[in-house]
């Protein structure tokens, strides 16, 4: 994969591509920290600087605000981001499986995607407007109930324009950064490297590294610190390095990881014409639902929560306060909870996505079989059986990778931005994208055929056409180390913008 990221600077089209994504890239974080007209971010800066790193990274809030890049809590005008988008393609999915008509927008090949990704659009507009104005409502009127704990009288109005003109112009940006993202996203999958919309995301994840870098020098900077001695740090990093790495290892195993089920083909007779047979397998991924189940139970968790700590909060119940802390990160109540949600939503999703019986009959009416195995229902049952499996393998990984960084900063009191990286949401997602993007730009390079590329010389030989000869080899190399430059000063002025805020 090295070599094929390599080659991405000695193919013209493929730079081209990879230039593109990056500009569309910073187009992106430009709108992801340009703050709505009429709103002042500071008082939410100073609020969160001051709140617990639980109350920064997890619950709903801390969620939608890392798939946003942290525009959501800027008040950026990109601050929905493009959860609007991913909201309504799930909606379109589930509905999918329900609504006969969609279904079969589902099966009519590039025409019913493209009615379906047209329909998403206008599904995705709606919900836009309809969280823009919840969202600049509760901005305006019930900042404390958004971000529980936050006092108007301490840290200042977050609206500082007319509510009428501020609630018609925010909603208005909102509505209009999401769907800009979705056109960026589309642009990306058109004319850049990987899928547009999963790009945004991990840009938008991978956006708070330099601050959790500049937490990692704060942990091993001498004066107080725990790790004061020099031979403890270089023990503790290389640790933390090595459970990185396996964390990685893992995730890109269990994403990569498939059941291949062997499938024979008989000879048939179409019309006038006899097909041969032949053999191929059938793939079923371990963790066939992704990372749809540790969304799900987060936000499901956090909803009776919420509703028990307000309670508790209003009527003095000492019933409701209780149960509002069980369920609080940090109680083995909630991780309990939160790890039998995860395989419930598991199993969920892979039922309502994967259908053994429709799989079982398409293999049936194209002369295909399951070796020892009869066609029809025998097979369905069989593919049944091998996926709840298949997925109860997956749904213990989900459940670790969800507990990890909870595990990480409540026992060995890692600061929670750095114990994010270890697992959870984010890092599985950006692993995933990572490998489709190397994925396509392998499949790119190979249906290119720039390895064994051949073309005929003067004199009638072939003459094979080497990737970093002559002046290609010169360019290839400055535009490569432009990147690495221009990635580098970024990584740098990040931490330095992150210390310099520090110690003002």
């Amino acid at each position: 994969m090295k070599q094929a990221f390599a080659k991405i600077f000695a193919v013209p089209d493929l730079r081209r591509r990879f230039f593109f994504t990056l500009f569309v890239v910073f187009v992106a974080r430009i709108g992801a920290i340009i703050p709505l007209p009429g709103l002042d971010p500071l008082p939410l800066r100073y609020f969160f600087i001051d709140q617990s790193a639980p109350a920064r990274g997890g619950g709903l809030v801390g969620l939608y605000n890392m798939f946003t890049g942290g525009a959501f809590l800027k008040g950026a005008i990109f601050g929905l981001g493009i959860m609007p988008y991913i909201s309504a393609s799930i909606v379109m999915q589930l509905l999918g499986a329900a609504v006969p008509s969609l279904a079969r927008l589902q099966q009519e090949g590039d025409a019913g995607r493209q009615r379906l990704a047209q329909y998403t659009r206008y599904l995705t507009l709606l919900i836009c407007l309809v969280q823009g104005f919840l969202l600049v409502g509760a901005l305006a009127n019930y900042p404390g109930k958004l971000f529980p704990g936050f006092d108007v009288g301490r840290y200042g109005e977050i609206v500082v324009a007319g509510r009428g003109w501020f609630f018609f112009s925010a909603t208005l940006f909102l509505t209009s950064g999401t769907m800009i993202l979705v056109w960026l996203g589309d642009q990306i999958s058109r004319y850049g490297i990987g899928s547009g919309i999963s790009v945004l995301i991990v840009v938008g994840i991978l956006s708070a590294m330099p601050r959790s870098l500049c937490q990692v020098l704060h942990i091993f900077r001498g004066n107080g610190s725990r790790f004061a001695s020099g031979g403890l740090v270089v023990l503790i990093v290389l640790t933390m390095a090595a459970l990185l790495l396996a964390v990685i290892l893992a995730m890109i195993a269990v994403t990569q990881g498939e059941r291949k089920i062997p499938i024979q083909y008989a000879k048939r007779v179409v019309g006038n014409r006899m097909y041969a047979g032949g053999n191929a397998f059938l793939p079923l991924k371990v963790n066939y639902s992704g990372v749809m189940p540790i969304i799900f139970a987060s936000a499901l968790l956090l909803f009776p929560q919420q509703i028990f700590a307000y309670l508790g909060a209003a009527t003095g119940i000492r019933f409701f306060q209780s149960v509002a802390y069980h369920l609080s990160q940090g109680s083995g109540t909630y991780y309990v909870v939160y790890g039998v949600l995860i395989f419930a939503f598991s199993y969920l999703w892979v039922s309502l996505m994967f259908h053994p019986a429709q799989v079982a009959d398409e293999l049936k009416k194209n002369g295909g079989y399951v070796p020892s195995v009869r066609p029809g229902m025998p097979t369905a049952r069989f593919l049944d059986v091998i996926m709840t499996r298949l997925t109860f393998a997956g749904a213990i990984f989900l459940t670790l990778i969800a507990l990890l960084p909870d595990f990480l900063y409540f026992s060995i009191h890692i600061p929670y931005g750095v114990a994010l990286f270890f697992g959870g949401t984010g890092t599985l997602i950006t692993v995933g994208v990572v490998l489709e993007m190397m994925r396509q730009i392998e499949s790119y390079l190979v249906q290119r055929n720039y390895d064994t590329f051949l073309r005929k010389g003067r004199g009638g030989r072939s003459v094979r056409v080497a990737l970093w000869d002559g002046g290609g080899k010169k360019d290839s190399r400055l535009l490569l180390l432009i990147v690495v430059a221009a990635v580098g000063l970024g990584a740098v002025a990040g931490v330095v913008r992150v210390l310099w805020r520090s110690r003002a």
